[in-house]
């Protein structure tokens, strides 16, 4: 890195209203756009940042992200972080649209669902021409966004925004089933009810009776819909499956202890043929449990998960799972804000109310569609003997 170059950042200062690293955001915008950094230009590392624009590690990295979310910078693994090659192409045609994305405190951008739903967001940003904001639950909504994607929000999160409409119809709720009756708030999801019974229906048809269920317990209305799915397709078929057979976990993954609850299970006389993992992690803790039980996966037992990151396809035996659209999830739910936002500017004129629905279609107002999972069979589920 020019060290000439780091030296010409000037330090940074908040401003009433507006958080530290949304200055910082603006500032290293504004040295991109005036030329300062060039595009596939490599930007100084976080410290460096932080060193030169005298904030915190915590403020500058806060910033790149922001930036990074909004399509401005791209980050190369391993090698650092970019200005996008294309940003000021883009630039020229960027509206003011600037969209809230809402993360509840324990959500990471890492991981594969919020990674998935943010590429589907991303690319209606480069479609639609709008900038992301990441934030947190309660925070900020200083009239710096014009509407908010929330994703996956925790119960007591969502009861918040029914009771105080705080945005009214600029939000969109992702990955939180809403009852229908909701009218002031719109919501994109998976259909977890219908991917739960599928999800057993397959291992029915493998002539499985002795099913599993493997999840989280029933905080977040996802993990409540797998539940209801599974029990529904249960009951359906005329079985009963013991409480020792559903494992409700406190967390995304097993703990030591639950783990350990998995084996004995397993090695009991009437162990279960066949488990249903409602998340990649839960199947991943099911394949080592099998393995401590001394069960060969599928012949001894089947295991069916949800999620396809490129990593099922190479466990061994590969996942049979239940592929989440999750890109098409954070598409639909861009459409839906901007759609909103831009119906609400056209009424005062200020809008370019006419662009989302000739690039995509009828327009799209306050509702809760659900979209549906895709069985993919491989090596992981096979017929009872």
């Amino acid at each position: 890195m020019d060290h000439e170059i780091v030296k010409k950042l000037l330090p940074v200062k908040s401003k009433p209203g507006k958080p530290l690293y949304a200055a910082v955001r603006d500032s290293l915008q504004v040295s991109i756009e005036s030329g300062l950094f060039r595009p596939g230009e490599q930007m100084p590392s976080t410290k460096e940042l932080s060193q030169q624009l005298k904030v915190s590690l915590v403020t500058a990295h806060r910033a790149l992200q922001e930036l990074v979310a909004a399509g401005v910078l791209q980050r190369s693994q391993g090698r650092g972080t970019f200005v996008h090659e294309k940003f000021l192409e883009r630039r020229h045609t960027m509206t003011k649209h600037r969209l809230g994305l809402v993360l509840h405190g324990e959500a990471s951008i890492a991981d594969y669902y919020h990674g998935q739903v943010l590429d589907g967001i991303r690319a209606e940003a480069d479609t639609l021409r709008f900038d992301l904001v990441l934030l947190r639950f309660g925070e900020d909504t200083r009239n710096e966004c014009d509407g908010f994607l929330y994703v996956n929000p925790l119960p007591e999160e969502v009861k918040v925004l029914i009771e105080t409409h705080t945005t009214g119809r600029h939000s969109v709720i992702i990955g939180a089933t809403l009852d229908k009756d909701v009218s002031v708030l719109a919501s994109v999801d998976v259909d977890n009810v219908d991917l739960s019974r599928r999800a057993v229906e397959h291992l029915l048809a493998l002539r499985h009776r002795r099913l599993m269920f493997v999840g989280e317990d029933a905080l977040l209305s996802n993990s409540r819909d797998r539940i209801a799915g599974f029990n529904q397709a249960v009951e359906r078929a005329g079985l009963s499956v013991p409480s020792r057979h559903v494992l409700m976990s406190s967390s995304w993954r097993l703990s030591d202890s639950e783990r350990s609850r998995l084996v004995q299970v397993l090695m009991e006389p009437n162990r279960p043929t066949a488990i249903f993992a409602a998340g990649y992690y839960f199947a991943l803790d099911c394949y080592a449990a099998a393995r401590e039980a001394g069960l060969s996966v599928p012949a001894q037992l089947s295991i069916i998960g949800v999620d396809d990151p490129p990593s099922a396809q190479y466990l061994s035996p590969a996942l049979t799972t239940m592929s989440q659209p999750l890109i098409e999830v954070g598409q639909t739910a861009a459409r839906h804000v901007v759609n909103q936002v831009n119906q609400a500017r056209h009424s005062t004129g200020n809008g370019l109310a006419d662009q989302v629905g000739r690039s995509r279609g009828p327009h799209v107002g306050i509702g809760h569609p659900q979209l549906r999972a895709e069985l993919v069979v491989r090596e992981s589920t096979a017929v009872c003997v």
